[in-house]
């Protein structure tokens, strides 16, 4: 496919996720439709269909709609890309520009070079402080593939060695050696041996730091209590702790033995019953601190959605409290860079008198990768 072939793809891809289709399945539409595409083609596209939501407000203004062809004639504008070499360059490329096209299009304001809606904007200035630009400005570029060496069943050398192997280099991070920062061969990560079996897994370096942050867990009784794919239970079993998960939708749990299995780990999947040393809350939350990895999360959440959410987080952790034996200790996370989802959660909790806050850490993609939240709380 030519430059202007893979630009027409993208725009017919970005035209369905605008309309409310998941990216993911506009893609995979895309891919299953044109046979004609090899692997670059299909990389190359999701590229340019990743990169333009994540810079999608300052790109429509820049390109004069808030379309498929806008946000690429914002990209070719931004890159300072003849648009003739894209627009009707061909039998395959989108349609050449109209004269409204071509005259269309201006500077972003301030808060349109965000790529952020408007309603977003104070909260999270709030929530970051004088951070905030940069971390915005962080948004619009992808995030980094990160690894974590599963120490069950290899060290920090063994595995980067047999990902070499394959032709994905990894570094580790200074300071913790088991976080590995994928530098080439990105996608053939899942393909590789070091990951079938079970050297590896694929998780962000914020939540690994989280799960370091919680200490020495080897032989405590934990509890999980919305596990999800699981990716924290598994690092919890590496670390030596008797895991137990539990999600409210089970379903989300479905691949959870087979990647225990793979990672020579034993989890006991069953619902809550008695107390525990530890109580792990991932709590459902906006996605705000992924929105580099799911840039349309930003536009699909709404203020009643992040109310719902809220509301959820403080039942969770009202049925998580009884769960913390004396002496226990509550961790409750979120993927979110909101106070209201995070720190003014804890104050709520505190209120309770039942649990009292120990730590609390912020990780984002100023220093670490995804933006994460931890609050340690123990149980007197």
């Amino acid at each position: 496919m030519t430059p202007a072939a893979r630009a027409a793809a993208a725009i017919a891809v970005l035209d369905r996720a605008l309309a409310g289709a998941p990216v993911e399945q506009a893609l995979l539409g895309w891919s299953r439709a044109s046979r004609y595409a090899g692997s670059g083609d299909r990389a190359a596209v999701r590229d340019l269909v990743f990169d333009a939501l994540r810079r999608r407000r300052s790109r429509a203004a820049r390109g004069g709609s808030d379309t498929g062809r806008g946000l690429i004639l914002g990209w070719c504008r931004e890159a300072g890309r003849d648009p003739a070499t894209i627009f009707g360059a061909g039998a395959h490329a989108p349609e050449a520009l109209t004269a409204a096209e071509a005259a269309s299009g201006r500077d972003p304001t301030a808060d349109e070079a965000t790529d952020l809606p408007d309603w977003l904007l104070p909260p999270l200035r709030r929530s970051l402080g004088d951070e905030f630009q940069k971390v915005a400005e962080a948004f619009g570029d992808r995030a980094p593939v990160w690894l974590r060496v599963n120490r069950l069943r290899a060290t920090p050398e063994a595995a980067r060695a047999a990902l070499l192997a394959e032709g994905i280099d990894a570094i580790p991070r200074p300071g913790w050696s088991e976080a590995l920062r994928v530098q080439t061969g990105a996608r053939g990560i899942a393909r590789s041996r070091a990951y079938l079996v079970g050297l590896v897994e694929l998780q962000d370096l914020s939540p690994q730091l989280a799960v370091a942050a919680l200490g020495d867990v080897r032989g405590l009784r934990t509890l999980d209590l919305c596990a999800g794919g699981g990716g924290k239970a598994l690092a919890l079993m590496a670390a030596g702790a008797q895991v137990q998960a539990h999600d409210i939708d089970p379903g989300r749990m479905a691949d959870l033995p087979a990647r225990a299995r793979r990672a020579g780990a034993q989890v006991v999947i069953a619902p809550p019953r008695g107390t525990y040393d530890l109580v792990v809350v991932d709590a459902p939350c906006s996605g705000s601190g992924t929105w580099r990895r799911d840039p349309a999360g930003r536009w699909r959440l709404t203020p009643e959605k992040l109310r719902a959410v809220q509301a959820a987080q403080r039942q969770i952790l009202a049925d998580a409290t009884p769960l913390v034996a004396p002496g226990g200790r509550l961790a409750y996370m979120t993927c979110s860079l909101l106070d209201d989802e995070n720190g003014n959660q804890i104050n709520w909790l505190e209120d309770g008198g039942a649990l009292t806050e120990i730590s609390r850490h912020h990780f984002g993609p100023l220093r670490e990768s995804d933006g994460f939240f931890l609050s340690i709380l123990q149980r007197s």
